[in-house]
């Protein structure tokens, strides 16, 4: 069976997903190629083989594996004759605290900037409603409110990237002398909002748009 991965898809095949982007960083550090297989908000039926309702879901042989942390750490034990992801026991420790930084710290600072965005641009039709009522009902704000505090949203999503922004000033990659997870964990974040709404948060961030498109440039 072909390696696949079902990944979430937007308007005009937009695959904005920074946990699908993930788990492509991860295929891509380890040079293992899948199918990507597109999925909508709403396609939950496309992935109940996989006994949850969330992409990514990496179908490798007779291995179904969703959650992008999951997905990672399986192509670590399954692959480990190719290039590490961690590079250890500890090292996957570190790793798995920055994952959760990003996604308990950076992820809920941009989601507020790019959802407005996600709303005007690129949600499938479909999909439109759910997304809309599912976020707002999160997030405790309607798509109205958050594009009207978008210049605090910007202050306070720059604010989260001061650890990031630290880091690197004194060394190439969050991992150390060469990428790995830690990296992809954190720059996925960072495409989801590129990809949705352009550079304007970074645009007086040099060097983490210079780290960020070294990274997301090895992806197919």
């Amino acid at each position: 069976m072909a390696r696949q991965l079902y990944e979430l898809v937007g308007a005009r095949d937009l695959r904005f997903s920074p946990f699908c982007w993930r788990a492509r960083l991860a295929l891509a550090h380890k040079g293992l190629e899948a199918e990507r297989i597109p999925c909508r908000f709403t396609d939950k039926d496309r992935i109940a083989f996989s006994g949850q309702e969330k992409v990514p879901v990496l179908v490798d042989g007779d291995e179904i594996v969703s959650d992008s942390w999951a997905i990672a750490c399986y192509l670590e034990d399954a692959y480990p004759d190719r290039p590490a992801l961690f590079g250890g026991a500890n090292a996957r420790g570190i790793a798995r605290f920055v994952n959760t930084w990003a996604d308990t710290r950076l992820a809920p600072a941009l989601v507020r900037l790019v959802m407005p965005s996600v709303v005007a641009n690129h949600l499938d039709p479909a999909d439109h409603d759910y997304f809309v009522s599912t976020r707002e009902q999160r997030l405790g704000k309607t798509v109205a409110e958050l594009r009207a505090e978008r210049p605090e949203h910007l202050q306070a999503a720059l604010a989260e990237l001061m650890p990031l922004r630290q880091l690197l000033t004194q060394q190439e990659w969050v991992n150390g002398e060469t990428p790995g997870y830690a990296d992809y964990s954190t720059v996925a974040m960072l495409q989801w909002q590129r990809l949705v709404e352009g550079d304007e948060l970074l645009a007086d961030e040099r060097r983490i748009r210079e780290w960020r498109d070294a990274l997301v440039e090895q992806v197919p």
